[in-house]
């Protein structure tokens, strides 16, 4: 089973904030199409926009691809 655990936390995150994903690419500058396909984990993610994402919502990239809690 390919468990997309970057793509869960993603979304549980940005629901936090109460954005839908157009409101976050607003944010921050990347296309809505984007988020939705990481959400769906049907593309990866670059390391740059990975970091992006990290700083943004205050935690590390590790979290984001579930390698710690």
């Amino acid at each position: 089973m390919n468990e997309n655990v970057f793509g869960s936390r993603l979304k549980e995150l940005r629901q936090e904030k109460g954005f839908s994903m157009k409101k976050l690419s607003q944010e921050l500058g990347i296309s809505a199409a984007a988020i939705c396909q990481w959400e769906n984990g049907t593309t990866d993610i670059s390391g740059h926009n990975l970091v992006v994402l990290a700083k943004y919502f205050k935690v590390s990239t590790d979290y984001l691809l579930g390698l710690e809690d």
